[in-house]
């Protein structure tokens, strides 16, 4: 009798419920971050003890986690350097317009003037501006 149940039973096992895709995606990526992290380790490892501090780092910076995070730390960069070259071109275009404007005013101001009435003075001094 106790033969029958056993072969007519689950064999022991348990029922496993299914994994959130959500779950499976970040159980997969762990994995994936935990054999670079070893491999880094190893390389790390082999390598001999006087061995440069940098060249670890390069080694470090040659594994790669995957041509999704390769393209978004790009595009990051390419947002970031963007930003600052904007901001800095924006900058020296205003300095370049004051600079402009001060050699205006300094070259109306030293105009030998013809007419007797007082000439008028501009509304903002150019020394202010910068």
């Amino acid at each position: 009798m106790m033969m029958m149940k056993n072969t007519s039973g689950s064999f022991g096992y348990a029922q496993i419920e299914k994994e959130d895709p959500e779950d499976m995606k970040h159980r997969k990526a762990q994995f994936m971050i935990y054999k670079t992290m070893k491999k880094a380790d190893v390389a790390v490892s082999s390598s001999s003890p006087s061995s440069n501090p940098i060249r670890i780092r390069i080694c470090r910076l040659k594994i790669k986690f995957g041509n999704k995070l390769k393209r978004l730390r790009k595009s990051l960069l390419y947002s970031i350097s963007s930003t600052v070259n904007t901001r800095v071109c924006a900058y020296k275009q205003f300095i370049n317009q004051l600079k402009n404007l001060k050699r205006l005013v300094r070259t109306k101001q030293n105009l030998p003037t013809t007419t007797t009435k007082t000439s008028h003075q501009p509304i903002f001094l150019a020394s202010s501006l910068i």
